[in-house]
């Protein structure tokens, strides 16, 4: 009679011996996804290079971007345009120069620049990579909280806040990465409100998958009007991109506040940028507003395109694990582009490394922590958007096989 752990060392040297070489390591669009897309590449022609009564070859356009750009992407954010900042291909670069603005002047209620503080940033676990090294590379010391089913744990960032070192928070509000958790009504407004020892405590909101529904979409809050609201009307900045969209590296990155906050953005990005790419926004207005069903209509071809994907995870991992936990649970998201899946026993490390020597590269055990470093290591962020169904489905029956291997390695402790 076998016990688990054959049972689960023969299923994984039957997949290894397949000689697969596949990877679930990023969240980026298929070829399929890009192609929805190509219209951009005919959207300007040398005949139609006005826009906005602007030539787009010339420099004069204004330093928050074309003035249909700002009422398309004003929309998407639930904003005006007023309050809208259209720049270039990266949300994480606007990120990046608004926290670099008040690292060295303060945002408009500062005392000074941040710099100065010693600054604290709340981020959420498990959480975005990229966010987590942003931050640290700026110099921000970070304070980590958990993603709970509605969101952020407000709670725990109201108790952060108590510290004037803590000068905000950045987390992704829809479908977050990696869990596709999103902040509900009640706690975005709770948010919003909480009382801070920093008078300049800012919500830095990564609006990345704000429109990437997977199915039915769920509701999304607009956390500058609920600052407002609040009577803190230049709490948030929420930022958005184009990147999974249209071209993840030929996009567009755009931000939304206060007015008075855009009016506080704009005079830096003017110090150091006579405009953004004025080609690229005409491109993405025109394109978008033909599309059938609009920006709305390209996501729906989208998600025709993806969510089979996440199905198959979520079919792969109950069929090969099974739904009662004993070797791991995962998140099922609505919409955005990961899964989140946490092993029951603290062997997350082990089953990359596994999966790895097998051919499939999973996304680094650690990756949604700060440092890299899982503290139950037990989080990996499944990432299955780039890949064929086919090979999403293989996979993930390497993943399940590699779960299933460590976990019963881990039960019967040191050889």
């Amino acid at each position: 009679m076998t016990t688990p752990f054959a049972d689960a060392q023969a299923r994984y040297d039957e997949l290894a011996a397949l000689g697969l070489t596949l990877n679930l390591q990023r969240g980026q669009p298929s070829d399929a996804d890009f192609a929805l897309s190509d219209g951009l590449l005919s959207a300007v022609t040398p005949g139609t290079t006005t826009q906005d009564g602007l030539d787009l070859r010339n420099y004069p356009g204004g330093v928050a971007g074309l003035p249909a750009a700002r009422a398309l992407f004003g929309r998407y954010l639930g904003l005006d345009a007023a309050n809208t900042v259209v720049w270039n291909n990266s949300s994480l670069e606007l990120q990046g120069l608004v926290l670099g603005f008040a690292l060295l002047h303060g945002v408009r209620s500062s005392r000074g620049g941040w710099v100065h503080e010693r600054p604290r940033m709340v981020v959420t676990t498990p959480g975005y990579d990229r966010h987590f090294d942003l931050l640290s590379t700026l110099g921000f010391e970070l304070v980590a909280v958990a993603m709970q089913p509605d969101g952020p744990d407000v709670a725990a960032i109201a108790a952060a806040a108590s510290d004037p070192r803590v000068k905000g928070v950045l987390f992704v509000p829809t479908y977050a990465n990696p869990g596709g958790e999103t902040i509900s009504p009640e706690q975005a407004a709770r948010l919003a409100s909480i009382e801070a020892a920093a008078p300049d405590f800012t919500i830095f909101a990564d609006d990345a998958y704000r429109a990437h529904h997977l199915g039915e979409p769920v509701e999304t809050v607009d956390l500058v009007g609920l600052c407002a609201a609040a009577g803190r009307p230049d709490r948030a900045f929420v930022f958005g991109s184009t990147s999974k969209i249209t071209y993840a590296g030929a996009g567009l990155g755009f931000v939304g506040s206060s007015v008075d906050n855009i009016a506080w953005l704009t005079r830096y990005l003017a110090a150091q940028s006579i405009g953004p790419n004025k080609v690229e926004q005409a491109r993405h207005v025109r394109f978008l507003e033909d599309c059938p069903g609009g920006l709305e209509g390209l996501m729906r071809a989208h998600a025709a395109l993806i969510a089979p994907k996440f199905a198959v995870v979520d079919e792969v991992l109950g069929a090969e694990l099974g739904l009662d936990g004993s070797y791991a649970t995962w998140t099922t998201p609505r919409g955005g582009y990961f899964s989140s899946l946490f092993t029951t026993a603290p062997v997350a490390s082990r089953v990359v490394e596994l999966a790895k020597a097998a051919g499939v590269s999973l996304t680094p055990a650690g990756a949604t922590y700060p440092g890299g470093h899982d503290p139950e290591n037990r989080n990996i962020r499944i990432a299955p958007t780039r890949p064929p169904l086919d090979e999403v489905r293989t996979a993930m029956r390497v993943a399940a096989a590699c779960v299933r291997l460590a976990t019963e390695e881990h039960r019967a402790g040191p050889a």
